[in-house]
């Protein structure tokens, strides 16, 4: 959802694994030589859906890293299947209230202008959650934790499916200490 943490979250979860990060909006401003909303207001939603399309089509083919994609991005069924198969899809998820918040000053999110922001968001969140839902391999409840609380619940969930090595990105699992003869669980430096 637009204010979800998406951007935040994706670059400190990049920092702590150590891999590139990229946002689809940043690649799909630099495509179309502007801002997101003047596109959007230019050109319209089919427009701009489109183009975040090849975005995303090229990016799964290229990259490996952490990728914050535009809240929109699942309303493709190509896009969520392209997700799904080339990907690993976390879901910060938030509620509609949380967002407004965390979004109501912020003139660069086309689709929540307008009087009332809050009926927007929810109107968004009960057309995309089934989709977010349909996409994520994992769904992380954001409430209101610290980034670097969200980072470390992320790293936990991948280390726990085991999609990281926590001897190369440790995160506060508690595990059996290497040295320890009774296995007794210490918490990751």
């Amino acid at each position: 959802m637009p204010g979800g943490g998406k951007s935040t979250v994706g670059r400190q979860l990049a920092r702590r694994l150590r891999v590139d990060f990229v946002d689809t909006d940043a690649v799909i401003e630099q495509r179309i030589g502007g801002t997101i909303a003047d596109f959007f207001a230019r050109e319209g939603e089919a427009a701009f859906r489109a183009v975040e399309h090849e975005v995303l089509s090229a990016l799964t083919r290229e990259r490996a890293g952490v990728m914050a994609t535009g809240g929109g991005i699942v309303l493709s069924q190509a896009n969520r299947e392209a997700l799904r198969r080339h990907s690993i899809v976390v879901y910060l998820k938030a509620t509609p209230r949380d967002l407004v918040r965390r979004v109501r000053s912020d003139g660069r999110r086309p689709l929540l202008q307008g009087h009332d922001p809050l009926a927007r968001l929810r109107q968004l969140y009960a057309q995309r959650d089934p989709l977010y839902r349909e996409t994520a391999h994992f769904v992380i409840e954001t409430g209101r934790p610290s980034v670097t609380a969200l980072v470390n619940i992320v790293l936990m969930q991948l280390e726990v499916a085991g999609l990281v090595d926590p001897d190369r990105v440790p995160s506060p699992v508690l595990r059996p200490a290497a040295d320890d003869p009774d296995g007794a669980p210490t918490r990751a430096p």
